[in-house]
């Protein structure tokens, strides 16, 4: 399912996870077709600091990430969003939100350094996993945990009930 995760220029995190979500969840729809009624999930996952409300991405090289780490791990927290989407064909998508912002502890450079030495952060919003070596950094989140690992689950569970006949 191609979809084209590119941001536009000075796109805020909410609206691209949002707008992401959706366009994934409109290609499986046409990728499937007729769906008998069963429910397709799609969802994407960004990370932002508040100050900028742009969403961070991936990081391309150790660099980038290492700028991604310092910025999330000030003493304000950053946020992590997932905006999810059930659909049953393409006149029925929905498209859901949810945050939860997350503290790090200070982390010391040679710390920082011997993650980015790892593959940990390759293919990670923000650079990190909470569920991985970026648990012992966690101090705090308020919301979902499931969400910042990238999908919440009770809440999409909660949906899928409210959705059964």
């Amino acid at each position: 399912m191609a979809c084209d995760e590119a941001p536009t220029p000075d796109e805020a995190a909410l609206p691209y996870a949002r707008r992401i979500a959706h366009d994934k969840l409109s290609a499986a729809v046409e990728q499937l077709g007729d769906t008998d009624g069963q429910w397709i999930l799609a969802a994407d996952t960004v990370v932002w600091v508040e100050e900028h409300r742009v969403p961070l991405g991936k990081p391309a090289d150790p660099d980038a990430c290492l700028a991604m780490l310092q910025s999330i791990a000030g003493p304000n927290g950053h946020r992590v969003t997932t905006a999810w989407g059930l659909a049953t064909g393409a006149n029925d998508i929905e498209v859901h939100v949810e945050t939860t912002r997350v503290w790090f502890r200070p982390l010391a450079a040679a710390e920082m350094n011997a993650y980015l030495r790892t593959d940990a952060w390759r293919d990670k919003a923000g650079g990190y996993g909470i569920q991985a070596e970026a648990a012992s950094w966690v101090t705090r989140i308020e919301g979902s945990y499931t969400n910042v690992v990238g999908l919440p689950v009770a809440q999409v569970l909660t949906r899928l009930q409210e959705c059964s006949p």
